[in-house]
């Protein structure tokens, strides 16, 4: 894989004579893959018969493990290096998204993010930032990046709906960081719905799933 740029993604496309109505972007966390999120496809594919699930490598090789992939580096995990991390990934996502929706000819209103992670930060930064309001975006295990901006200059923003769910047991991304975006993304004047799992760890349990699909179909109209 090239440094900088997205050239690998996994896919599934709607069911023999489906016309394609509606995109989903899976974002996977650090040190994963875009294979790794499609797990999320058979329990979901069913009720959104007319999607398009795209699942991307990131664009950068994992600098923290052997194998794997990241959106940004997290050997500094201060909040100034993970904003300099996502501002550099984020026009890199905004052209992929960009790129799978000319493939489709699918609007901005049809088109979700879903995140996990890293994955979900990356979501909630782009998807906010997009040139065109998207459908929604659904994270998992996920935090808020850069909320100055959202706080000082609200309408400056794309406002889709977000949907945010967290393991109250995370002892990688813990719960408080839910918490906290919740209340600057409510404070920032987006539809924020979610919830968090009591004994759930850094993980995607039946319960989040069956939550983010019936957010994905609201959102979608599917």
């Amino acid at each position: 894989m090239s440094q900088g740029k997205i050239t690998n993604f996994y896919e599934h496309l709607p069911a023999s004579g489906k016309e394609p109505r509606h995109l989903i972007l899976l974002l996977h966390g650090l040190g994963s893959n875009g294979r790794d999120l499609m797990s999320l496809v058979p329990a979901w594919a069913d009720k959104l018969p007319e999607a398009v699930v795209i699942s991307p490598d990131a664009p950068f090789n994992c600098d923290m493990a052997p194998f794997g992939y990241q959106w940004f580096s997290l050997r500094e995990w201060t909040p100034e290096s993970i904003l300099r991390g996502v501002e550099s990934a984020a026009p890199i996502l905004e052209n992929f998204i960009t790129e799978q929706r000319a493939r489709f000819n699918i609007p901005a209103a049809k088109t979700a993010l879903v995140g996990f992670s890293q994955g979900t930060m990356m979501s909630l930064y782009e998807g906010s930032r997009y040139p065109e309001k998207l459908a929604g975006i659904l994270g998992y295990s996920g935090a808020l990046v850069g909320e100055e901006g959202l706080i000082q200059d609200p309408d400056e923003f794309r406002k889709p709906p977000i949907h945010l769910i967290h393991g109250d047991a995370d002892t990688v991304v813990p719960v408080t960081a839910w918490h906290h975006a919740m209340e600057i993304l409510k404070k920032a004047g987006l539809t924020v719905s979610g919830h968090t799992t009591p004994g759930l760890m850094h993980g995607i349990d039946p319960q989040g799933m069956n939550s983010g699909l019936a957010f994905l179909k609201a959102v979608l109209g599917a």
